[in-house]
C-alpha cells in the first residue's frame, strides 16, 4: 500500500461477498451520473455478483478499498479482449464512491491492483477511460506510469452527447522486452 493511502486511512483487500451491495451502489452511481462507464442502465446486484465471480474464477484480482470499515471503492483487472493472443494484456477498472473522491482511494486501489497483476504472468495493462475530460482518472493513471496511446473520438453517446475513450497503457513485469513463459 502506498504512503498516501496509509496516511489517508484507506485499506485495500480482496473482495468478499458481503462487499457486493456496496460495489453495486458505487457502480450504479457512476452509471447514472458519470461517463466512466458507458452503461446507461445500472446492472442488477445479481449481474454485478456474476461479473465479480467471473473475474475471480479467471484468477484475476478484484479488490475493495475501505475507509472506517466502509467500502469506498473497488478495482479489478479483466482481460483486454477474449481472444487467446490477448492473454498477457489486461485492462483495469477503478471506481471510487463520490463521497470519497480526493482521499487517496483511487491511488490505493490502482497501486495494489498493479502489484497483484505484476505477480502474475501478464505483460501489459490498459486503461480505457470514458470521456477525454475525465482529468481525475487520466491523472491517476499517469501517476502510475501509464502513457497516453490515443483517443477514440465520439465512440459513445451518453447524457445527450458524444463521448470519447482515452486509451492509456503501462507495461507489467518485463513488458515486451522478453517473451512470456510457455
Amino acid at each position: 500500500m502506498s504512503d498516501r493511502s496509509e496516511r489517508s486511512g484507506v485499506s485495500v483487500r480482496e473482495v468478499m461477498d458481503q462487499d457486493l451491495a456496496a460495489i453495486h451502489a458505487i457502480y450504479s452511481h457512476h452509471v447514472r451520473h458519470g461517463l466512466g462507464s458507458f452503461e446507461e442502465v445500472p446492472p442488477t446486484l445479481e449481474e454485478m455478483t456474476r461479473r465479480c465471480a467471473g473475474t475471480r474464477e479467471a484468477g484475476l484480482p478484484y479488490l475493495v478499498a475501505t475507509l472506517d470499515d466502509a467500502v469506498v471503492g473497488y478495482a479489478y483487472a479483466g482481460f483486454f479482449r477474449p481472444r487467446s493472443a490477448f492473454r498477457f494484456c489486461l485492462e483495469d477498472s477503478v471506481y471510487v464512491s463520490h463521497e470519497a473522491h480526493g482521499r487517496g482511494v483511487g491511488s490505493a486501489l490502482l497501486g495494489e491492483l498493479l502489484t497483484r497483476c505484476e505477480a502474475g504472468p501478464w505483460r501489459q495493462m490498459t486503461a480505457l477511460i470514458g470521456d477525454s475530460g475525465n482529468a481525475g482518472s487520466i491523472a491517476l493513471h499517469q501517476r502510475f506510469g501509464f502513457t497516453h496511446q490515443g483517443v477514440i473520438e465520439a465512440c459513445g453517446f451518453k447524457f445527450g452527447r458524444w463521448v470519447d475513450t482515452v486509451i492509456m497503457q503501462r507495461a507489467l513485469n518485463e513488458g515486451s522486452d522478453s517473451l512470456p513463459d510457455a
